[in-house]
């Protein structure tokens, strides 16, 4: 797993996302970051949060403070607002023909 800094895991978030376009996925998860990883142990005030992003492929990882949250999740939003229109259109059709033999 690499460790970026917050630029550079938005970038490599925006790779990800368009090499995976045609098939595939990307799964983005957030958690609460003590530092036990790391040798400095960070200060009790500080909360961090460690986001990773991974594909088949690839695996990255950001650390964020509470001072970066507000401008990393700004960029964020933006880059998950461009990169959401591959999605695929759900099939209502189906859930319908299912519901219909359910009540008979």
């Amino acid at each position: 797993m690499v460790l970026l800094d917050n630029d550079g895991f938005l970038l490599a978030l925006t790779k990800m996302f368009q090499s995976s376009r045609s098939s595939g996925s990307v799964l983005i998860t957030m958690k609460k970051y003590d530092g036990r990883t790391t040798r400095k142990a960070p200060s009790s005030a500080d909360n961090l949060c460690l986001m990773r992003a991974t594909n088949s492929k690839k695996k990255i990882s950001t650390v964020l403070s509470n001072k970066e949250v507000t401008k990393f999740q700004m960029s964020y939003a933006t880059l998950l607002r461009g990169n959401m229109d591959a999605l695929k259109k759900h099939d209502k059709t189906k859930e319908k023909k299912t519901l219909k033999r359910k009540d008979i």
